[in-house]
């Protein structure tokens, strides 16, 4: 989402992480906030530029998933997040103005994670930094986002894109080709998520990246998944969370797919989709249009929530009925001083087969954005 996902990276998660690192001059930098915009319908999308920061927006992420195989046919899970959460940016004709590059404009936390999947290991790691002399940050410009030695390049002119990072048990180099061009998901230009206007977000997705690279010393292909969010708040406050599905499917078709969960168990009407065909051609999905069912469990030992590892999707309208299975249970990225969320690689089968991602938010905690 909307993905969504994470929480993917609530305001709650980034303040306690923030606390350590954001104390300037002996107080908590962040007390003027700035009026931020909000997406509304008719959006004008401009690229390459929209594939970069966004500062007049609270919120944004850059989300890379994917699912790739080495020379031995040992299979693999990525995911590699670039947040950033506007906090303040004062004119410098305020009296009280920072001229500090310590100031803290901008909070920006990265998750990354590997899946073992014959291995049957998950290794995550995450960040926060404030952008600083160049410690984080997202630039047209540059032509890349980044948190410390983790960041995305791109070639503006043809979208290619690489990732690089380095974890305790992670290292790799990947190279994205976009297969298909950028799709915009929503309607009238907008990803609503809730009742209300700015109850939504400006998203755009790459949903087909071929990958060839390095991880961990072994070279792998595979495919990859790339979403764009920005937005000032969408949830509303009786919604708690989303279940997000990435879909590659093997005869060149691809899905994205949010159920978003409201406080008493019901499916929110916002819940939304989009079907991209063999030739990029688009149709948004309405919550009518399909049916998530979960079919089995996992109860994490480390945070007690108990996530739908399995679930069935039925969607009439493109005759498709899919059973999405996790490809090992254990993938939570958890803290115990942050919001803990379901993030993986999944396999499809059924009607036809194919891999993804799905990401489960609010199983652990109440998500808000």
């Amino acid at each position: 989402m909307d993905r969504g996902a994470i929480l993917r990276c609530s305001y709650n998660e980034l303040m306690v992480r923030l606390l350590p690192v954001c104390l300037v001059g002996g107080a908590l930098f962040g007390a003027a906030a700035l009026d931020f915009r909000q997406a509304l319908p008719g959006y004008r999308y401009r690229f390459p530029r929209d594939h970069f920061n966004h500062p007049d927006f609270r919120t944004e992420w850059w989300y890379y998933t994917g699912n790739l195989q080495a020379q031995n046919g040992q299979r693999y899970g990525f995911e590699l997040v670039f947040f950033r959460q506007g906090e303040q940016r004062p004119a410098a004709s305020d009296g009280d103005f920072n001229p500090s590059a310590w100031r803290v404009d901008d909070l920006y936390l990265a998750h990354l994670a590997v899946t073992d999947i014959d291995g049957r290991a998950f290794h995550s790691a995450r960040r926060l930094n404030r952008a600083g002399p160049g410690l984080a940050g997202a630039s047209f410009d540059e032509g890349r986002i980044w948190n410390g030695n983790w960041q995305a390049a791109w070639d503006k002119a043809t979208d290619r894109q690489t990732l690089r990072a380095v974890a305790e048990g992670i290292r790799f180099t990947l190279d994205l080709a976009p297969v298909k061009p950028a799709v915009i998901h929503g309607e009238n230009g907008v990803s609503q998520k809730a009742e209300g206007p700015g109850r939504a977000s400006y998203y755009v997705s790459f949903p087909r990246l071929e990958v060839h690279g390095e991880l961990n010393g072994r070279t792998v292909h595979g495919v990859a998944w790339m979403d764009h969010e920005w937005f000032t708040g969408q949830l509303a406050d009786d919604q708690r969370g989303w279940d997000w599905f990435s879909v590659q499917l093997d005869n060149r078709t691809e899905l994205m797919l949010f159920e978003i969960r409201r406080d008493d168990g019901s499916i929110d009407r916002f819940s939304a989709g989009t079907y991209i065909a063999a030739d990029g051609h688009t149709t948004h999905l309405a919550s009518a249009d399909f049916r998530l069912a979960p079919l089995a469990f996992w109860t994490s030992p480390a945070t007690h929530a108990r996530y739908p590892i399995q679930w069935r999707i039925h969607i009439p309208k493109l005759k498709l009925n899919l059973k999405c299975t996790a490809a090992i249970p254990q993938q939570e990225l958890s803290a115990e001083d942050a919001v803990s969320y379901w993030e993986g690689a999944v396999a499809y089968s059924g009607s036809t087969t194919g891999v993804g991602y799905l990401e489960m938010t609010g199983y652990a905690g109440k998500v808000k954005l």
